[in-house]
């Protein structure tokens, strides 16, 4: 049963990976991408992590990854912000509702 358990999570993080980078190639501003790649970035790496922790079981395995989930998101959204104010500084241009029609 863990072992469906943790396929699924393992499953789950692949798709939300591969959700995120089609919002990566797909959106139209470097602060909307950026939004897509951290959050769906965040959730499928740890997903992913939590599902391989699960399937190995041992105590230094789940340590490890739930270090790992800590870290992805303490320090996720400061790189975001720290690339959409660098974006902003450097004058990249923005989307504006109006260019797609």
């Amino acid at each position: 049963m863990i072992d469906v358990i943790a396929g699924l999570l393992l499953l789950l993080g692949g798709v939300f990976a591969v959700l995120g980078s089609v919002g990566v190639l797909r959106l139209p501003d470097v602060l909307i991408r950026m939004h897509a790649s951290t959050k769906i970035g965040t959730l499928a790496c740890g997903l992913i992590i939590a599902g391989v922790a699960l399937h190995f079981g041992e105590a230094d395995v789940i340590v490890r990854g739930i270090a790992i989930i800590v870290f992805l998101i303490l320090t996720a959204p400061i790189g975001a912000h720290m690339i959409g104010r660098a974006a902003l500084r450097t004058g990249v241009p923005l989307w504006k509702p109006d260019q797609d029609k």
